[in-house]
């Protein structure tokens, strides 16, 4: 790994401040900030058409649904697996060939004949994605300095964003050529992608189970011997709960069923949650560095939990849209922080290909869960339920982390 220089005086004894305001970010780290940037792109350019698609195989909404659903189910299957790939062969190649695994299986989508074609073909790109999405973890894990943890981890969600908010647009012009060129044009983003990581990022070898005198694999136990692990893992599953699975599933239908809205209502709320949270993701990286983990993570998991729950009770479309950008607010506040938070569990001198995919499994299982349990408790008690059940899934989640000792001054392992 690329030495830096060490910094001396008061400086060196607060995390925060060891690495100075002006001071650009390393080229490498630049370079996983362009590849996540290119990756999200791609997504958004098929999200909103992968639905409409699978329906002109002539199946209804459900077996609609099941093709989105199959590839989190899939990443959520092969993450061990991933893990592990990481541990034998290095982030890099898994990062590289998951990338291209997830490209050719988008580029066969777009010559799928039949639904269970489309069906494979999209489960087999969530075997790819739980690949890339584990190794680029670890990867800036490994490469971002440690005192600028919060930082490096607010700017990655940042190109995430980003290219989540421009995919959808290009990808509605390019739904116009046919549905089929947004699944071609993601395969190539993604390949482009991996050419990035391949030929831009330093190729400096991890010291990992192949090298001589170099430090182990962190173990899964030992990090779970970890309260801000642990703690990790619970607020990764209620943000899978409520930012991935609640936010995208159960949103759009309380706008339509509760508020009277149409469909436009469903999108705003969506937009207006992503600006919330890039106007979040502006700062809490560098406060994460400054005032810690712990402060960051509490509050944004009660600023979230509260506006989550007040979506439930809102019967105007002001009130609708401002308890969504409050959650977004609060979702850019703890996602630098909790990535940063494992990274410091972790350390920079060693692979956690392991520890990160359970820290994944715990959000896909959460995006899983979380919708299903409140359709069921919004068709039976209404949406009040739904909602502030899922809220107070976030709450519990701040109740973890405020008994949880301060990740940030941790010594590097």
């Amino acid at each position: 790994m690329t030495s830096r220089p060490p910094v001396s005086g008061a400086a060196s004894r607060i995390p925060g401040l060891r690495w100075p305001r002006q001071e650009k970010l390393p080229r490498d780290i630049k370079v996983m900030l362009a590849a996540a940037f290119l990756i999200a792109l791609g997504f958004g350019l098929v999200a909103p058409v992968l639905p409409q698609f699978a329906t002109t195989f002539g199946v209804g909404n459900t077996e609609a649904a099941v093709i989105v659903a199959i590839f989190a189910l899939m990443r959520l299957v092969f993450a061990p697996a991933g893990g592990a790939l990481i541990s034998r062969w290095g982030e890099r190649p898994v990062y590289v060939s998951g990338l291209l695994i997830v490209a050719v299986s988008t580029a066969a989508c777009a010559f799928a004949q039949g639904y269970w074609q489309l069906l494979l073909f999209r489960g087999l790109g969530g075997i790819g994605s739980v690949m890339f999405t584990v190794a680029s973890m670890a990867l800036v894990i490994r490469l971002a300095p440690p005192e600028s943890r919060g930082r490096v981890s607010g700017a990655y969600a940042s190109a995430f964003l980003v290219g989540n908010v421009c995919g959808p647009i290009v990808g509605g012009l390019l739904a116009g050529f046919g549905l089929r060129v947004p699944f071609l044009a993601y395969a190539a983003a993604l390949v482009i992608a991996a050419a990035v990581v391949q030929t831009q990022l330093s190729h400096e070898r991890r010291e990992g189970s192949h090298g001589q005198g170099s430090n182990p694999d962190m173990r899964l136990a030992d990090a779970l011997g970890v309260g801000a692990y642990r703690s990790s893992l619970v607020s990764s599953f209620a943000n899978g709960w409520a930012t991935f699975g609640v936010r995208m599933a159960t949103v759009p239908l309380f706008a339509v069923a509760a508020l009277g809205a149409g469909p436009e209502a469903a999108g705003l709320a969506l937009a207006v949650f992503a600006a919330g949270n890039a106007a979040a993701l502006t700062f809490s990286g560098r406060l994460a560095d400054s005032l810690g983990r712990k402060p960051m993570m509490v509050t944004g998991l009660l600023i979230t939990g509260a506006a989550t729950a007040a979506i439930g009770f809102t019967s105007e479309l002001g009130w609708f849209l401002i308890a969504s950008t409050l959650a977004g607010i609060g979702s850019g506040l703890l996602g630098p922080a909790q990535q940063a938070a494992v990274a410091d569990v972790i350390g920079s001198g060693r692979s956690g290909g392991k520890v990160l995919a359970v820290y994944q499994m715990t959000a896909d299982i959460g995006a899983i869960a979380g919708p299903i349990l409140a359709g069921v408790l919004a068709d039976r008690l209404g949406y009040g339920w739904a909602f502030g059940v899922t809220g107070a899934v976030l709450v519990l989640a701040a109740a973890s982390w405020s008994v949880t000792r301060e990740p940030l001054k941790r010594t590097e392992g």
